[in-house]
Order: structure tokens, then C-alpha cells, then sequence
């Protein structure tokens, strides 16, 4: 009933849980959230106004489940799904509250999930479950609120109001001023090796001592891969939402130490380059910052992509730098452009069996996100050479479409082609692609006529975007 309240047995194990995969011991900690129907209410509890008490806000919680169910994302070990999280968390009150008070709140194990990296390996992740993402996200914004004041101007990730535009605008001020030569550092990986000293960096900030204990706890919940659980001793599982916030804060101990020595650098997330104005001096401050990484922060350089390299050879947040006229311009890096152009090869499969309203609207929404993304580079000749073999490779599925002799006859005839050349392509044997660059499809499926039919190119859009750096 709206705003009445129920409590439920902390040890009782809720109807919409029953597929839970989690151990007993973790199901004693299981997550309820403090909300009525409507609305989260005031607990009649409260002793205190501390920093936990503010996490668990009815306002605070209310942002939290309206953040994570906008994010959707996988379900955790006990396969709840987002689009179930209100029935849940509507018929569970009281509950999570009064364990999290009481010290007896456990976040239950992340689920682990891989995903392929571009040298061929893969990258962990872990899966909260949804309620603990709700726990997670609420954490979050509190004690972001608590230390972003603290976090340097050099780091640009996972920050209110800072991008990788900022950053990537940031390097080029650098270069103006003669930073030419560049650390580029790589931290392997990075989520997975964060040591738990974590928590005595955190101690410095945070004086509500429930708040780090509670942040331990999921340091410490530990991950189910399929059946078997392991236990986790070190690193922050990425893909829950307090993960990019304790990065920030672990690496902050390396922005002061480098703003401490007078160093030009910027920082994303774990993507570190420091800039220096000769080559010796960036050898220099490569080794002793490779140094206090591995020996004050317990974290791990991958020497093999550690390089100090001139500007132009190296790769950050997918641009790369090069001078004209004294000036420093930016460009896609040649990595980034084979990503890209992978991308575009499996939307315009032949053989995948989408519609052309699933493949448009697939396409489009990446190439908005693409130039949106690198429009700071020059890329205005890279776009057009793009164009004119994305439009090709357009053209080759319609053509295969067509399938049938007669069908193409028609089509040609009905797009202006006389019939015995119409008939004369139609019976070609001649494979799809070439057939894609002839006159006789750029004469019908023109450039016109897919640009009507809703397809959006990257020429077409970088104009209506682009900017000058």
C-alpha cells in the first residue's frame, strides 16, 4: 500500500530473488532499497548527518535508480534485469537501510564477463548486480561531491564537465609552449591491479569511517566466473559505477606527485602522457615516475608501450599530433581509422541479414558518433575518401537485394537505364563489388538518392560540426 512500510527479515530471501546464484553467506547481505512507491522517505532513525547518511538520502537513492536503470546494462549473478528494479525495489523497503546502519550490508560477488582488445587479448569485467549498482551509483555521487575539489586540473576522466576534447585541447596548448617530446605511459591493466592501499587514500578524505568500510566491502565482494567464485585480494572490478571514481582518486596521488615536480601533463582516466621539451629530460622523468608508480602506488607499467617518443608517433585518446606552421594540429590516428572502417565493413555485411532500416539506422548512428567524437582532427580529405567506399559498399548490397535477374532488369529500367542495358548488367557475371563501382549503379543509386533515403554520410554531417582548433 502506498507509503505504509513492511519490514522484511534481513535473512529472508525475497520471491523476486529466488534464481539468486549467489552463496548463503552473501544472501545474508542481500540489498533492499529505503523507498516507498512514490518516493524514497525519511527514516525515523537518523542519529546523525554524516557523509552515509547522505548516500542514503531519499533524494540521493532517487538519482541513483533513475541513473542506473537509464544506463540499462547486463544483469548480475542473480539475473535480475534493470526493467525489474522498481517492482523490486518497491516491494524490499526498510531493509538495506538498517543493515547498511548496522554494518551488516554485503554486496554480493560481480559477475565476470570478457570482452576482446584490440592487440587480441581480453578485458575483465565485472557485473554488479543491479541493486548493488543502485548502492554503487549512490556512493558515487556523494563522494564525488566530497572529492572533486581535491583532483587536479591535469585529469580530464570520468569528471563532471571535462572531456577528451579538454584534454586533447590541453596537449596542444602544451605543444604550443614547446612540449614536443612525450612520455607515453601505459599502466597494465590498470582496474585489475589497483592495490587495496586504495583504502588508506580514501581514509585521508573521507572522515565517516562506515562510508570506507562500506567501500571496502566492495573492494573485497569478490567475483563468480560461470560457477566458480574467487575471491579478490586486489584490483576494482571495471563496470560498476564507483570504479572510474577510484581510479581517479588512487591516481591523484600521481597528479600531485607530478604537479609537485613541475611537470606539463594530462591525464584520462589511466591514459598518462607527460610532456617535456627535449628528448633526455623525457627519458628522465620516464624512469623516476615509472618508479614511484610501481613503488608508492603498488600499480603496474607495461614497460613494452611505455615509450618516450616526438609528438607525431605517439597515440592518445585515439588522435594523434603533428606541427604545421609552428602550430599543433590534430589528425586521426591510423589506428583509430582501420577501427572505424572495421566497423563499417560489418554493418554493410552482405551476409548479415539486416534490414535496411536496421542497417541505416545502425550506420548513422555511428558515424553522428564518430565525427562528433574526432571532429577536432583534420579529417576533412579523410571523410571524403571514406564517403566514396562506404557509398560502394551501399551500392554492393543493394545490388545483391536485387537478386534476381528480373528484378534487376526492372530496377535499372525504373532508375532511368535503357533495357538492353539494363538486361546486359543484369545477367553480368561480374562480382557484386565491382559491379558496385560501375557507371551503371552511380548513375542510378546515386549519391542523390541514398542521401533520400535517410543515410547520413561523414562529409555531410563533419560540415554541419566542425570546428576550428
Amino acid at each position: 500500500m502506498k507509503g505504509r512500510k513492511q519490514k522484511i527479515s534481513i535473512y529472508q530471501r525475497p520471491v523476486a530473488q529466488n534464481n539468486r546464484t549467489a552463496s548463503e553467506s552473501h544472501a545474508t547481505g542481500q540489498t533492499f532499497l529505503w523507498i516507498t512507491e512514490n518516493n524514497l522517505t525519511v527514516h525515523e532513525h537518523r542519529k546523525e548527518n554524516g557523509l552515509l547518511e547522505d548516500i542514503l538520502s531519499p533524494s540521493n537513492l532517487n538519482a541513483a535508480c533513475k541513473r542506473v536503470k537509464s544506463n540499462h546494462g547486463a544483469a548480475g549473478i542473480d539475473k535480475m534485469e534493470v526493467e525489474s528494479l522498481k517492482d523490486y525495489l518497491v516491494g524490499n523497503k526498510d531493509v538495506l537501510i538498517e543493515s547498511i546502519l548496522g554494518g551488516k550490508y554485503r554486496l554480493n560477488p560481480t559477475r565476470r564477463v570478457y570482452i576482446p582488445k584490440e592487440d587480441g587479448k581480453q578485458r575483465q569485467l565485472g557485473i554488479p548486480t543491479v541493486v548493488d549498482r543502485v548502492i554503487q551509483q549512490s556512493i558515487a555521487q556523494k563522494l564525488s561531491q566530497v572529492c572533486e575539489p581535491q583532483f587536479s586540473d591535469h585529469s580530464y576522466g570520468f569528471r563532471p564537465r571535462r572531456s577528451t576534447h579538454g584534454a586533447l585541447r590541453k596537449c596542444q596548448q602544451y605543444i604550443n609552449e614547446g612540449y614536443i617530446y612525450a612520455v607515453d605511459m601505459d599502466l597494465e591493466r590498470f582496474f585489475d591491479t589497483v592495490h587495496h592501499n586504495l583504502i588508506e587514500v580514501l581514509s585521508r578524505t573521507i572522515k565517516d569511517g562506515r562510508v570506507v568500510s562500506l567501500i571496502h566491502k566492495y573492494l573485497n565482494a569478490g567475483v563468480k566466473d560461470g560457477v566458480c567464485f574467487e575471491e579478490s585480494h586486489e584490483g576494482v572490478p571495471q563496470g560498476g559505477p564507483l570504479s572510474p571514481l577510484l581510479g581517479n582518486i588512487l591516481l591523484g596521488e600521481l597528479d600531485r606527485e607530478l604537479e609537485k615536480r613541475g611537470h606539463k601533463f594530462v591525464r584520462y582516466a589511466d591514459d598518462l602522457v607527460i610532456l617535456c621539451k627535449s628528448r633526455r629530460s623525457a627519458e628522465r622523468v620516464m624512469e623516476s615516475i615509472i618508479s614511484f608508480i610501481e613503488k608508492k602506488l603498488f600499480l603496474k607499467v607495461n614497460r613494452n608501450k611505455t615509450k618516450v617518443a616526438y609528438i607525431r608517433d605517439i597515440q592518445f585518446l585515439g588522435y594523434s599530433f603533428y606541427r604545421y606552421k609552428g602550430e599543433c594540429r590534430l589528425r586521426v590516428h591510423s589506428k583509430s581509422v582501420e577501427k572505424m572502417k572495421a566497423r563499417i565493413r560489418e554493418l554493410t555485411s552482405r551476409s548479415n541479414g539486416w534490414g535496411n532500416e536496421c542497417r541505416k539506422t545502425a550506420l548513422n548512428q555511428y558515424i553522428i558518433g564518430w565525427v562528433q567524437y574526432f571532429k577536432l582532427a583534420d579529417i576533412k580529405t579523410l571523410l571524403t575518401t571514406t564517403d566514396a567506399w562506404l557509398r560502394r559498399r551501399l551500392r554492393m548490397v543493394i545490388w545483391k537485394q536485387w537478386k534476381r535477374i528480373r528484378t534487376k532488369v526492372a530496377n535499372l529500367v525504373k532508375l532511368g537505364i535503357n533495357r538492353y542495358k539494363a538486361y546486359e548488367w543484369a545477367n553480368t557475371r561480374k562480382g557484386y563489388w565491382h559491379v558496385a563501382n560501375s557507371f551503371i549503379l552511380s548513375r542510378t543509386v546515386t549519391d542523390e538518392r541514398l542521401r533520400k533515403a535517410g543515410y547520413v554520410f561523414f562529409s555531410d554531417y563533419y560540415k554541419t560540426v566542425r570546428v576550428k582548433c
